[in-house]
């Protein structure tokens, strides 16, 4: 089989167009993610402006930051995401 080479390096610029484009995407969505760690002092403030008060134990665990506040007279368990999804925990 014979290689034809204006063919080949067509091959190689397309490759390395679409390499190049693969690359841009990845760190334009680290740029502009969302998913940036909180610190302990903005987690505080977002779940303080969502309604929760006295929040404490704040640990890192494998499903995120998991949390203790209180809310409406009640202690809750919390878990804050990656993403920064703040969920009760039942």
């Amino acid at each position: 089989m014979f290689c034809d080479p204006h063919k080949l390096g067509g091959q190689i610029m397309s490759t390395r167009a679409v390499s190049q484009l693969v690359l841009w995407c990845l760190m334009t969505v680290g740029v502009f993610s969302p998913a940036h760690a909180l610190t302990q002092e903005e987690l505080v403030a977002k779940l303080q402006a969502a309604g929760y008060s006295q929040v404490r134990d704040i640990k890192s665990t494998a499903e995120g930051t998991a949390v203790k506040a209180t809310r409406d007279g009640k202690d809750v368990s919390l878990v804050v995401d990656s993403s920064g999804q703040v969920k009760e925990r039942k």
